[in-house]
């Protein structure tokens, strides 16, 4: 299992802040999250996932064990 943290508008879509989901790879890690949250479809689409502090890509693995941030794109100046 990994912990999934929402940040800003992605916990807004999720109705949660944080949650335990199983490893896998970047997308299919994607899939999940829209299966559980059909709301983060549009949002998760513009989100960068982040394992640990690194960027995760569609092949990647997450493994056991990580943090996975989902981080929508924030405005600011």
């Amino acid at each position: 299992m990994i912990t999934v943290r929402y940040f800003a508008a992605a916990a807004e879509a999720a109705g949660v802040d944080s949650e335990q989901v199983p490893a896998g790879d970047g997308a299919a890690l994607r899939a999940d999250l829209v299966t559980r949250h059909p709301a983060l479809g549009p949002i998760l689409d513009r989100c960068a996932l982040l394992a640990d502090g690194r960027r995760v890509e569609p092949g990647d693995p997450v493994p056991a064990g990580a943090t996975l941030d989902v981080l929508p794109p924030f405005a600011g100046g």
